[in-house]
């Protein structure tokens, strides 16, 4: 069951670092790069990134996608936009393997997957919370996803087996898995990475309207101004792609920021500086407590066992409940007691709060047992 070779359709920025982190591993896979652009597929070869390329015709020409092909991994690393056409020429091929993606924006792609993926192969969207404001092969590294948070949105069709290889491979590649719903992951994003994309892009455009005829203010631009703009440098085609598929979640955040900045601008106006102080204090404190990078303690690890029968939507049903209750799942694994019945292995961390966890699995009609991780 483990996963040896892993096909990349979309050799860009998440696809060739998707593709790097596979190829730094200790037992390195074999992947198979696919995009339109050959000196892309060149570069890849050239680096080492991938072990063979082709462009889309050429690699279902090949084979690579047949019911009989050896390719147990198929990573659409395209814009959400492309991932329905995608899904639908893997299908016609006969592809039996796990399809996931990497879009930032999660139930459209899960749709177009429950419509058009009748082959037989499994889909767990997947969204790596990691980038750049570089793009394309060239800004790919094996280590972008090296303490990242890497969402999965599993639904209640996602095959539990399918949904633990992928789970078990994305750890092995430095990222930390997170669970969450499609729809509740889309309204996260549009607030943590969609909302500030575009405040960075109209900070830009209200300094360049300020600028002056040779752009005299722009000059004077550095250290925070930079730092704070460093993400409007990115590709305005696939931001573009972002915006129009998150729109609704997208528009209701920046209605919300629009009351926050309007909030504090009647603070400033009225020169109420107790109110403007406490405002600035507060967000202070929450971005100081932000983690630059984090690494679960060994001994504050525990295993959560929750016997189940396999049926459509247990691993959405515990994997939702584990959102809910603010913890994090560092290795899941599925021991099958008989055809029918198994039990669901989770390590978890140190995070969120466990007692609700296990009262919501109980109303939920499962019967959790959690120790303490030994060794």
């Amino acid at each position: 069951m483990s996963i040896r070779t892993v096909a990349v359709i979309g050799v860009g920025l998440i696809g060739g670092s998707f593709a790097a982190a596979c190829k730094r591993k200790d037992d390195p896979v074999r992947v198979l790069g696919v995009d339109t652009d050959a000196d892309s597929l060149g570069y890849a070869l050239e680096q080492g990134i991938v072990d063979e390329g082709l462009t889309p015709d050429e690699a279902f020409s090949a084979g690579w996608f047949a019911a009989d092909a050896n390719v147990d991994l198929v990573v659409l690393a395209t814009p959400a936009s492309f991932a329905e056409e995608w899904l639908v020429r893997l299908s016609s091929a006969g592809y039996l393997g796990l399809v996931t993606d990497v879009a930032s924006t999660k139930s459209g792609v899960l749709a177009a997957a429950e419509a058009s993926l009748r082959s037989g192969a499994t889909f767990v969207g997947g969204h790596p919370m990691a980038g750049s404001e570089l793009s394309g092969v060239r800004a790919a590294r094996a280590d972008l996803f090296d303490g990242a948070y890497y969402i999965l949105t599993p639904t209640e069709h996602t095959n539990p087996e399918s949904f633990r290889r992928l789970h078990t491979f994305v750890s092995s590649l430095g990222a930390r898995v997170v669970t969450v719903e499609a729809a509740e992951h889309d309204r996260a994003v549009a607030i943590i990475s969609h909302v500030p994309h575009v405040t960075a892009s109209a900070l830009v455009d209200l300094a360049k309207a300020h600028a002056g005829t040779s752009d005299e203010l722009l000059r004077l631009a550095a250290g925070g101004f930079k730092d704070t703009t460093r993400i409007a440098a990115g590709s305005p085609d696939l931001w573009t792609g972002i915006c129009l598929d998150n729109a609704d979640a997208l528009s209701s955040g920046i209605e919300e920021l629009r009351e926050v900045l309007g909030e504090f601008a009647g603070r400033v106006r009225d020169r109420d500086a107790v109110a403007i102080r406490e405002w600035l204090a507060r967000a202070a404190d929450v971005r100081r407590a932000l983690p630059s990078q984090w690494v679960p303690a060994t001994e504050a690890l525990c295993e959560l066992l929750i016997p189940i029968i396999d049926r459509p939507g247990v691993i959405s049903e515990v994997t939702s409940a584990v959102g809910r209750a603010g913890c994090n799942i560092e290795s899941i694994e599925i021991d099958h007691q008989s055809e029918s019945s198994a039990v669901l292995v989770l390590v978890m961390t140190d995070e969120g709060d466990r007692e609700q966890l296990v009262d919501e699995l109980r109303s939920l009609g499962y019967d959790p047992r959690l120790r303490a991780l030994e060794g």
